[in-house]
């Protein structure tokens, strides 16, 4: 019989709330009992942008700007209902990107 798990996926551009959420689920299946799995922190993806501060003179004036998505993994083994219903009564900020496997 294979085991059931829950993996969940948290994207954010700010960290701090990317991590109070991770806290939240955390205590969430704590209280109803169930084995957890990380969080694991992965890789934050970067994207620079490179804009030219005037359109029609001085190429080589330019400015930068940078955008981060920070990740975290998370795996919730062997849930039961309890758990399922506390993961549904969470409250996360906006701005979070969950993402749930079965």
């Amino acid at each position: 019989m294979a085991r059931e798990k829950i993996r969940i996926k948290l994207r954010g551009y700010d960290h701090e709330l990317v991590d109070s959420s991770v806290r939240k689920i955390v205590e969430a299946a704590k209280e109803t009992r169930a084995k957890i799995a990380g969080p694991i922190p992965l890789p934050t993806r970067r994207r620079i942008y490179t804009v030219l501060r005037s359109p029609h003179i001085d190429k080589r004036s330019m400015e930068h700007f940078e955008r981060k998505i920070h990740t975290r993994l998370l795996d919730i083994k062997e849930p039961t209902s309890e758990t399922i219903n506390a993961l549904m009564d969470i409250e996360l900020p906006t701005g979070i990107d969950i993402e749930i496997k079965l």
